[in-house]
């Protein structure tokens, strides 16, 4: 693999260090799990997509920039190094887009793409219920095909940001005798459409970050579903794939969090090496941030020479999620006591209690790691089920 990049390249990269230099924010924005903060980020979003950084790959015409995805790692990698603010539709332009570049028809495209990119919509995702969690193939919401309609009834839940959404994306059992990953179809719900019930759920930090929605007689056109009826598993497999395998979290994401867990070490050295295996934390942490680059790098040109992203994906996931772990337990060995202060702000960088109990979800968001380890053991090894 070659890691050396072309002149255009690395024009690219000063292109994108000069222009975050000169518009990201100098306050950091309010949280997006609360109205105001999501406001600030809504705007942010229009701001990207005006100069055309909202979603560096997607066609300009669609309001990208027309980039491959080795570029879309180095804006990603001077984003982070630039500490800009948290991305807020990532559930449109990191998941659905792509799915919808893939699946969407024409008119789908121009219809749903640009306004994504801007944050004119903002999208949640309707894949859990409450018997069908990481195991989505269990998913009983009913899709009922009345004329040019869909009738949706059931509920959706842990739909991240959903309270703040205007859409939603997600699988209904489109043929009441279908079993398992046979008989879902994929639509695109307006969330404001009659019928609909939305209820905030709390998330350990205090704040109403997910919510679970209700589905009463509500009428979907049949123009936004997603591919042909009865075949939304494999249109929501290639979303999971975006969303375990690349996408969802790139690896500047936890580049920097590896650079600031390093420079908290050394701020508080004297205490810290009291406790020999903080240091080797450290260093595990910086060094699978190195290789979830490294991985990404190699996906990317694998991608580039006409491989899909399939069962593999699933040990990305678990290894992206479970690296975010480990660094925030880290963080707050190295603060200690002081580091869960949720009153105030006891250390310099309040973040890392936020960090911590945000990562505490890896593990069981984007489908639980127990499931990945199934899904690595079957499909991978051949292994047999359990």
């Amino acid at each position: 693999m070659n890691l050396n990049y072309t002149p255009e390249q690395q024009a690219f990269r000063e292109e994108v260090r000069q222009w975050l230099a000169a518009n990201v924010p100098k306050e950091p924005f309010g949280s997006y799990d609360t109205r105001e903060g999501f406001e600030q980020h809504r705007a942010w979003e229009a701001v990207l997509a005006d100069a055309g950084w909202s979603s560096v790959t997607w066609p300009k015409s669609l309001g990208g920039r027309g980039s491959d995805l080795i570029e879309w790692l180095i804006f990603e990698e001077e984003y982070w190094a630039a500490d800009a603010p948290m991305r807020v539709n990532q559930n449109g332009i990191l998941l659905l887009g792509p799915t919808l570049m893939e699946f969407g028809t024409p008119e789908q495209k121009a219809r749903f793409l640009p306004r994504m990119a801007r944050c004119d919509d903002m999208w949640a995702q309707g894949w859990s219920e409450p018997n069908a969690g990481s195991d989505m193939a269990a998913i009983s919401s009913r899709a009922v095909r009345q004329g040019d309609h869909y009738v949706l009834n059931g509920q959706k839940t842990w739909s991240t940001r959903a309270l703040f959404a205007n859409w939603l994306f997600g699988l209904f059992r489109s043929e009441p005798d279908s079993q398992r990953h046979h008989g879902l179809t994929y639509l695109l719900v307006p969330l404001d459409s009659p019928g609909i019930t939305i209820r905030p759920i709390t998330a350990l930090n205090g704040k109403q970050a997910f919510a679970e929605v209700f589905f009463d007689d509500v009428r979907v056109p049949v123009e936004n579903r997603l591919g042909e009826q009865g075949q939304g598993w494999h249109v929501a497999m290639a979303t999971a794939g975006f969303e375990r395998g690349l996408l969802l979290r790139s690896p500047a994401r936890y580049e920097r969090t590896a650079q600031k867990l390093v420079e908290l070490y050394q701020a508080n050295r004297a205490t810290a090496d009291r406790d020999p295996s903080i240091r080797e934390a450290v260093q595990r942490a910086w060094m699978g941030a190195q290789a979830y680059r490294l991985s990404a790098y190699h996906t990317v040109g694998r991608l580039h020479r006409g491989a899909k992203i399939g069962a593999e994906s699933s040990t990305n996931k678990i290894f992206w999620s479970e690296l975010d772990l480990e660094m925030h337990e880290t963080a707050m060995r190295i603060l200690g006591p002081q580091g869960e202060w949720v009153g105030g702000r006891a250390v310099a960088d309040g973040d890392w209690l936020e960090g911590f109990l945000f990562a505490q979800a890896g593990p069981i968001y984007a489908g639980t790691n127990e499931i990945q380890r199934n899904i690595i053991a079957e499909r991978m090894l051949g292994l047999p089920k359990g």
